[in-house]
């Protein structure tokens, strides 16, 4: 009986870690509920590693994907197709840029912070579009 009890006891430790990962949906949208046009919502998330994102093509015409260079060093980029829902599980921390494509001048972005971090000084540079720059400094203002 005690061994029984032991070996339940280890699995449910082993498995426990699991079980608090935490999925955060993310809708892709025409139009927010505060009224900005082109969104991510929610815009930021604060995540652990191992969370998921599933983002969800609430409105068509959208995609999510990683934005060149603004990703931690050692994860995986992801591109999701228009009109796709996808979902990721993020296991390197750091600050994540997430696009759609089609509306990345409309400055339709979000940012993924994975454990406590903060964004890279170099998070910013590039080519990133005006509306896009403002709403990702905006959204680097949560971290």
């Amino acid at each position: 009986m005690i061994r029984k009890l032991a070996t339940a006891l280890a699995l449910v430790a082993l498995m426990g870690g699991a079980s608090f990962a935490e999925t955060f949906e993310i809708k892709m949208m025409n139009k927010g509920s505060d009224g900005e046009r082109m969104v991510f919502e929610p815009a930021f998330v604060q995540a652990a590693a191992g969370d998921t994102i599933r983002f969800v093509a609430t409105n068509k015409g959208h995609n999510a994907e990683i934005n060149k260079g603004m990703i931690p060093e050692g994860a995986e980029a992801f591109k999701g197709k228009v009109n796709e829902e996808i979902e990721v599980t993020l296991d390197v921390e750091g600050v994540y840029g997430v696009i759609c494509k089609p509306h990345y001048a409309m400055g339709m972005v979000m940012t993924i912070a994975v454990g406590d971090t903060e964004a890279p000084a170099d998070f910013l540079e590039g080519r990133v579009p005006p509306k896009a720059k403002e709403r990702f400094e905006a959204q680097l203002g949560n971290l």
